[in-house]
């Protein structure tokens, strides 16, 4: 344990579906929960972060305001984060902040979303020196396609297959079986995935996580409010890491049209996803080594694949073999995505790096129930958003 230590005293969600509701909806749901899993009331909360949804109108726009009216208006301090898919960690990272400057005890982070139907969509107008509206409609390049381009490349790289691919897909799906908030609930074959549509070669339509309404809270505190309550070894967050892109960044990101050059100056040791991991094996003390679980971001088989390399389960180029040895199968040396992943849950974006949070929290619980790893002690969550968003956050206990 750290003095950077803060406690997890509550965890909650609302299950991914396609529910057609107002995104506050959900995420009044997930913080209820949250709060009577910490046996907290929402008048003793000092701090509310809420998660932004753009596709939500202007409540979603200041959704810590949002969800604070939803509750009840108590006078608590509030903040509103936007970071693509790392907003839930920014939202964790504010409340952190927060309760590690003294400035409050207890802390209310909220995510949630209403999401379309089909692909995401650029916001609404017309905005020609905006490189995300571009993408859309100067590229074409729907998040699919970046996706695939990933893919390609790993297939070009380190040889992976489209058997391997599906292998994720096909691992991650068991583990969701059992997971209660989990929108797809059902085994799949290599024989399904393959037969599936293709979207963005090499990619079919199995490979790919779906848009998702949902949402999912954590009640945070400061490690002497939890021992004053009586929970002497909480979970904890042990480091959270928001690191941004170090120059030149040799591998392409949409909204980005092309890499840094690299003539003058040379490439990092680290590429941006590996980057943020290692920040936070710093902060926290520990290494690849000491984790139990990963709870990672794969918007795409091929995707989680190359997260096992940045998270440093592998060497690069060996994911495949440790994806092949049953290593990060429920049961193996390093389960990965025990929760069933967005393979699963598919992208609510505001909820999804505080829904990984709660996975992980409940694995160190132990409460887990059908997907339990063995005698969990340490586990990491990342993920990726565009324009140098992502974030890594190591939990413990």
């Amino acid at each position: 344990m750290t003095n950077r230590d803060i406690a997890v005293l509550g965890a909650g969600m609302h299950p991914w579906g396609k529910w057609g509701r107002n995104f506050v909806e959900y995420g009044l749901v997930a913080a209820r929960a949250a709060l009577a899993d910490a046996g907290v009331s929402h008048q003793d909360v000092g701090y509310i972060a809420g998660a932004d949804t753009i596709r939500n109108g202007y409540p979603g726009f200041v959704s810590g305001a949002t969800f604070a009216q939803a509750l009840g208006w108590s006078g608590a301090r509030i903040s509103s984060s936007y970071a693509a898919c790392a907003s839930g960690a920014q939202a964790i990272a504010n409340a952190r902040a927060q309760i590690l400057a003294g400035l409050t005890d207890v802390a209310l982070v909220i995510g949630a979303d209403t999401t379309p139907k089909g692909f995401f969509q650029p916001v609404g107008g017309e905005r020609r020196d905006d490189p995300d509206w571009l993408r859309f409609h100067l590229l074409g390049a729907t998040n699919p396609i970046y996706f695939a381009l990933y893919a390609r490349r790993r297939m070009a790289l380190h040889g992976a297959t489209l058997d391997d691919f599906a292998a994720v897909k096909v691992k991650n799906a068991r583990h969701g079986l059992n997971n209660p908030n989990a929108r797809y609930r059902k085994e799949v074959s290599v024989e399904e995935i393959a037969a599936s549509a293709i979207v963005s070669d090499p990619l079919r339509l199995l490979d790919i996580c779906a848009t998702s309404d949902g949402g999912a809270a954590l009640v945070l505190t400061s490690m002497d409010y939890a021992r004053r309550h009586g929970i002497a070894d909480p979970v904890r967050i042990s480091a959270l890491s928001t690191v941004t892109p170090t120059f030149p960044k040799t591998v392409l990101d949409l909204p980005d049209f092309a890499t840094d050059s690299a003539v003058a100056v040379e490439p990092p040791e680290h590429t941006f996803r590996s980057a943020i991991a290692h920040a936070a094996y710093e902060d926290a003390g520990i290494g690849p080594e000491d984790l139990s679980m990963a709870e990672v971001y794969d918007l795409s088989t091929a995707l989680e694949l190359d997260w096992y390399e940045d998270i440093g389960l592998c060497e690069v180029g060996g994911a495949e073999q440790l994806l092949r040895s049953g290593a990060t199968t429920l049961g193996g040396r390093i389960p990965v995505n025990p929760s069933g992943g967005l393979a699963c849950f598919g992208e609510a974006i505001p909820a999804q790096a505080i829904a990984q949070i709660c996975e992980l929290t409940w694995q160190l619980r132990g409460q887990a129930d059908g997907r339990q790893v063995e005698n969990a002690r340490a586990g990491i969550a990342v993920n990726q958003g565009l324009f140098g968003h992502g974030s890594a956050t190591i939990v413990t206990r």
